[in-house]
């Protein structure tokens, strides 16, 4: 499986090892962009520990502000080196913010930095209006849920964004804490403390930890199937961690509800709100969303009762190529730590919603599978939630690069476009084609329940596709004040 040579340092002879059995070392450039984004989250977190010594006093305002702190706190990761933020900046919407990680692997590296996840990350922002996840029998569709494939599905904490908040914490190649103990420890020694203490409880800490504690939390996870909770505590404040997690995971995503992340401020809000007129390329752009691009039947603008989200929140399968710079498909064998994350190797195919509701090997999995759905797999096989398009070009400048697709394959939104509207015309790319992504395409990851119907052949024009390109850079937040 080929890695990007300009993410992998190789320094190999002639005896060195098959690719896979390499361990992933990052790039300069990537661990100088790394380094600028770190420093930037700790600069947000030290402001939002500032706004802790006078802090608002309306409950929901403190709830946003709490959420905020954790966001950026990194020390709720077992190396205390990766905050949730790492992944979801607000320069680039609320998403990846390492260009060469974007152009290069695609997906990003955990708290143990050897270790990458399979999918690049989604964006967090306007995320918790996603309803619970729901079969609608009219249209055949599951609907809601966060999570490329729905597994954040909010049916016990009723918020899919809370539920997703709990994934990466015990997520091995994420954040790899062992134990969702652990993240309630750790909270209980920041500086948020006392306004967490003060919204949810006194009772929220006040756990009796065992004096292991600080060394079972620096290991990192996945537990031992044979010790799956490797912090022992009594039943009693085991049933408080979770309580007290569950409030962590609904303060995060309260945060993410708030106008400082949904925030409704891009161009198209101003056109909407009769304040600005589109160009003449964007209006052209819309009138193609709606129309010949069909763009709209899944990413939709919105209607009677409906923000315009421009997601539909149900999945598809796109026909998305595999991603072969994902570091992921080198984790087959065990790391310095004997974890092996993909068992599969290089064979590995996401099955996406399938996978979920099969109950499949998945990095972490917040939410139960409702055993009802279980016969809806197969339909569900490979498909990926439709991702929101706000923000779909937001970037801190115009040569960073974002990455597309659920595998981060896709490196700019006019190559996407051009996938859309040519994959099922362009032939099949040879190995190494140097016409890939423009004359030719490679084949698809998984062609189960592909979307043949509005994807693949839509006749647009290089100009259209620009055009379509330019509407939906109209759709970035902060052309309007939040105010």
């Amino acid at each position: 499986m080929p890695i990007a040579a300009a993410i992998f340092v190789s320094t190999l002879g002639a005896d060195a090892p098959k690719a896979d059995e390499v361990p992933a070392k990052l790039s300069p450039q990537a661990l100088q962009e790394i380094a600028q984004v770190e420093a930037e989250i700790d600069r947000i977190e030290a402001q939002t520990i500032e706004r802790l010594a006078a802090p608002p006093d309306n409950q929901t305002q403190q709830i946003e502000l709490l959420g905020k702190a954790m966001l950026y706190d990194k020390n709720l990761s077992v190396n205390r080196n990766e905050a949730c933020a790492f992944c979801h900046m607000p320069e680039t919407g609320f998403t990846g913010p390492v260009s060469e990680l974007n152009r290069t692997t695609g997906a990003y590296p955990g708290s143990v930095r050897t270790r990458f996840s399979d999918r690049k990350p989604q964006s967090h922002a306007y995320a918790p209006l996603s309803p619970v996840l729901h079969y609608n029998p009219g249209q055949g569709d599951l609907v809601g849920g966060n999570f490329w494939d729905m597994r954040a599905t909010g049916r016990r904490l009723g918020n899919p964004a809370a539920e997703q908040a709990q994934g990466p914490p015990t997520n091995p190649v994420e954040m790899g804490l062992p134990d969702i103990a652990c993240a309630v420890y750790r909270a209980s020694q920041r500086p948020y403390r006392g306004l967490f203490e003060n919204v949810w409880g006194v009772q929220s800490f006040a756990i009796a930890w065992p004096s292991d504690v600080t060394a079972v939390c620096d290991r990192p996870g996945p537990a031992s199937a044979n010790q799956p909770l490797p912090i022992h505590l009594s039943p009693i404040d085991r049933g408080r961690a979770g309580a007290t997690f569950d409030q962590m995971a609904q303060s995060i995503a309260g945060y993410e509800a708030s106008a400082e992340v949904t925030s409704f401020t891009s161009k198209f809000d101003a056109v909407l709100a009769k304040k600005v007129q589109f160009t003449p390329p964007e209006q052209q752009g819309y009138d193609l969303f709606r129309g010949k691009g069909r763009c709209n039947e899944c990413h939709r603008d919105g209607g009677p009762g409906e923000d315009p989200l421009f997601t539909d929140f149900t999945a598809s399968n796109i026909g998305t190529p595999a991603n072969p710079r994902l570091p992921y498909y080198a984790e087959n064998q065990p790391d310095a730590l004997g974890y092996t994350a993909n068992p599969q190797g290089t064979s590995f195919v996401d099955g996406g919603v399938g996978t979920f509701l099969n109950q499949g090997h998945m990095l972490s999995q917040p939410s139960a599978v409702d055993q009802r759905w279980l016969r809806l797999a197969p339909d569900n096989q490979a498909r990926m939630q439709v991702p929101t398009l706000r923000n779909v070009d937001k970037r801190p400048s115009p040569a960073f690069v974002k990455a597309y697709g659920h595998n981060g394959y896709f490196t700019s939104l006019k190559e996407i476009v051009h996938f859309y509207n040519t994959r099922d015309v362009l032939p099949r790319c040879e190995p190494h084609d140097p016409g890939e992504g423009t004359t030719c395409w490679p084949a698809p990851e998984s062609t189960d329940n592909m979307n043949t119907s509005k994807v693949g052949h839509l006749g647009l024009s290089d100009a259209e596709e620009d055009a379509l390109v330019a509407f939906m850079q109209t759709l970035t937040d902060g052309f309007m004040s939040r105010d």
